[in-house]
């Protein structure tokens, strides 16, 4: 499957299991394939489409991959034409967590001196979801296919999660002898409670796209063939909506989590006197006296 703003496809895909280590095939850098075709990226009628694209390892990431996600979502936030961002992958995976292959990791860990890990899951894995949930546009996730560790983590960071028919969702670090990462032990408990995370944290099974639907992980579960049509669909919603209205709302919901009845009612008072200086508030009123649909601009 493959994504554009417009049409979509089939792509050729190889593995089967979300493993990013077991392909036969790699796609590593080569002058005929820059590493920057492993992402495409486009911004269509308000909607930024980033896709990931190195399908013979189900969209496993790099660390100059990663690295180009964040500054992806980063460039989005600060870009007003820009109102809304789709994240899928092409071929058979969503995405297969880190490429342990491009980053050496298991030869590596050992040699590494105490605190090197860490740092590095700081700079690396945590950034990368972090700048999902900072990202001041909403941010849809088309999963089409395998969605593994630190790929999970990504669907999970999303505002909104779309997901086809043939999409499982795997907790694939205790497979591997690891500790989740990527804020997965963050995301998971809030998503889904405590006992389903340790659940799907502590046994590493697959779990099916209707599955994850009814935990709560998934908004809707489409055909496969359905599922760029459905991503599309609501990004354009989301993109003719009042930008700032949703960007303060995003905030106030991942924020609310973390905080008690108190600053979460003052937070959400300060952003409604933030939001009703916006032309966006002023058209919503108007509309709604006038009785005719509002044309927000984003602004």
């Amino acid at each position: 499957m493959n994504f554009s703003p417009r049409e979509s496809s089939p792509t050729e895909s190889g593995g089967h299991d979300g493993q990013a280590g077991t392909e036969e095939r790699d796609d590593a850098a080569t002058p005929s394939r820059p590493t920057d075709s492993w992402i495409l990226h486009a911004t269509d009628n308000g909607v930024a489409w980033i896709t990931l694209n190195r399908p013979r390892v189900l969209n496993a990431l790099a660390p100059d991959q990663r690295d180009s996600l964040i500054s992806l979502f980063s460039r989005a936030s600060a870009d007003h034409a820009v109102r809304a961002v789709v994240l899928t992958g092409t071929g058979k995976g969503f995405c297969a967590g880190a490429d342990l292959r491009t980053t050496h990791a298991a030869q590596a860990v050992a040699a590494r001196p105490p605190g090197e890990v860490a740092r590095l899951i700081k700079l690396g894995a945590q950034r990368l979801i972090s700048a999902v949930l900072d990202c001041e546009k909403p941010v849809i996730a088309a999963v089409n296919g395998v969605a593994a560790g630190l790929g999970a983590h990504l669907a999970w960071a999303c505002d909104l999660v779309l997901a086809a028919e043939s999409a499982r969702f795997t907790e694939v670090f205790v497979r591997r002898g690891l500790v989740p990462d990527g804020g997965g032990t963050y995301l998971l408990p809030r998503l889904v409670g405590p006992r389903r995370a340790k659940e799907l944290m502590f046994f590493g099974d697959a779990l099916g796209a209707a599955e994850a639907e009814r935990f709560g992980l998934v908004n809707r579960v489409v055909p496969d063939e359905e599922l760029p049509t459905a991503a599309r669909a609501w990004a354009q919603r989301l993109a003719n909506g009042p930008t700032q209205a949703l960007s303060l709302t995003k905030q106030l919901v991942n924020a609310s989590l973390d905080v008690g009845r108190a600053p979460a009612f003052a937070a959400e008072a300060a952003a409604q006197e933030i939001n009703a200086a916006t032309a966006d508030a002023a058209e919503g009123i108007a509309a709604f006296v006038e009785r005719r649909p509002p044309e927000f601009r984003g602004c």
